[in-house]
């Protein structure tokens, strides 16, 4: 009986194929291993929280099902008189990893690892524990510096990112579900990933469950080129899509972290949307890239600077936006004070601004207008658009730090889709300022309805911009 050879006629593999081997790990672990750490985290609660009046007969039920113990005969849990006063313990939170970055004790790891937790318990890979003190966490790019008292420890290499290339191997090590030094290795999959504001991700198919955040992502060089943070999953487990967060990134943050115990980031009090290929060609840009305006905070430094909702942000300090997402990753790492150039593309022309970097807060509430609205039915033209506007009063343009427009009452179709909703002011259509009810009717009666309609309109300290597709879904 003959027997034939996978994947061809039974010739000789080609000479670059036999000398290709799979990468062999065992160096790298040992060399790297005992720069990671398992971090236990606890949170104090009272007896009462912890304990609930003991666990409930489902809790238990599911506890054997789940490791395939015999369902045992639980009697019913009746109220428990004269209980005694509950008392402050300390209950188990979660697990997670983490790598040494100096030797005299700090750490690196996720913020999500840590979030919430009063106590937090380093193990080393000799077994030593120790208390540690959170020095600062950034939740916004989720990563966190603690500090134990050692010296002496082996700290991990750190690698250039910019070196990384996809398809390269690569190695993780961590504590998932809580199994110590646990190693895992596969490729990168993709760099530059887009899952976030502030961070492009290194995706792999490395796998990665609960418990390894805050673990490193290694090269064959023995370097740290990431920290695990995320996975994608409808499970809960891996499912060959992982995401680390780059370490030239995280050490950047853990600097201001180590210097500040928190991280300073620029704003500009811009919204920001995708340039679409449909708008780069409806305006002369060309090609689709940088960011579209979308709206421009009320007083923000982007207004007084003159960037005006509907312009296209191409450059930021001359580094070309070449998509949305680059923006406030740029402008998040500019220190707060700085005076930044901001290129923007507006009716067919590129014009430099300069912008005062302000530092990132939380977002202001929205405002909502007040007083009696003088109701205009809207004709036609604005119906077709899923538009129902009304006159603005004197009171509702003085509350809104609006000169004029005119004040949405509904929306459907055209108008829902775009975003538009109740209580949005309409400031201008299709480039053309409107101060009434009836401009805006003029001005969309006039509109191809081949073509989107621009509008330019206001909610609560935003202007926005918002385009108009004409008909029903």
């Amino acid at each position: 009986m003959a027997m034939a050879f996978v994947g061809g006629l039974g010739g000789p593999a080609p000479a670059s194929a036999q000398t290709r081997t799979l990468p062999d790990f065992t160096d790298l672990v040992e060399q790297v291993s005992p720069s990671v750490v398992n971090i236990r985290t606890l949170e104090r609660v009272s007896s009462r929280q912890a304990n609930g009046g003991g666990p409930s007969e489902e809790e238990m039920l599911e506890f054997f099902r789940r490791f395939g113990l015999p369902l045992p005969n639980l009697p019913r849990q009746g109220p428990r008189p004269n209980r005694p006063q509950p008392q402050e313990e300390e209950q188990p939170r979660g697990v997670g990893s983490g790598f040494v970055l100096s030797s005299d004790g700090l750490i690196m790891t996720n913020a999500h690892v840590v979030d919430g937790a009063d106590e937090m318990i380093v193990t080393l890979t000799d077994k030593r524990e120790f208390k540690a003190k959170l020095v600062g966490a950034d939740k916004r790019s989720d990563v966190a510096v603690v500090k134990i008292e050692a010296s002496g420890l082996p700290a991990v290499k750190i690698g250039d990112v910019n070196r990384l290339k996809v398809g390269e191997w690569v190695m993780a090590i961590g504590s998932p579900f809580g199994l110590e030094n646990t190693v895992t290795a596969g490729i990168v999959s993709a760099k530059q990933r887009d899952t976030g504001d502030y961070l492009p991700f290194i995706q792999t198919d490395v796998a990665i469950n609960p418990g390894n955040s805050g673990g490193p992502l290694i090269n064959m060089r023995g370097e740290v080129v990431g920290i695990n943070s995320q996975i994608y999953s409808r499970s809960g487990g891996f499912m060959g899509i992982s995401f680390s967060i780059p370490i030239d990134e995280a050490m950047r943050v853990s600097d201001q972290l180590r210097a500040n115990g928190r991280v300073s980031r620029g704003r500009i009090g811009v919204q920001i949307e995708q340039v679409t290929k449909e708008v780069a060609e409806s305006i002369g840009l060309g090609k689709p890239q940088g960011a579209l305006v979308r709206a421009v905070e009320s007083g923000s430094p982007a207004e007084k600077a003159g960037v005006e909702a509907g312009d296209i942000i191409t450059k930021f300090d001359g580094k070309t936006i070449e998509k949305s997402s680059d923006l406030p990753r740029l402008v998040g790492s500019t220190k707060p004070g700085n005076r930044s150039t901001v290129t923007v593309f507006r009716r067919g022309s590129s014009k430099d601004l300069t912008v005062v970097i302000a530092e990132i807060e939380s977002d202001k509430p929205a405002v909502k207008a007040k007083g009696k609205e003088e109701k205009i039915p809207s004709t036609g033209a604005l119906q077709a658009w899923g538009l129902a506007v009304s006159e603005l009063s004197d009171a509702q343009r003085k509350e809104l730090k609006v000169k004029a427009g005119v004040r949405v009452d509904g929306v459907t179709d055209s108008a829902a889709r775009a975003g538009l909703r109740e209580g949005d002011v309409i400031v201008a259509a299709a480039n053309s300022e409107v101060a009434s009810v009836r401009e805006l009717e003029t001005v969309v009666s006039k509109q191809d309805k081949s073509k989107p309609l621009s509008i330019l309109f206001k909610r609560g300290e935003w202007t926005q911009y918002a385009i108009l597709k004409f008909g029903p879904r």
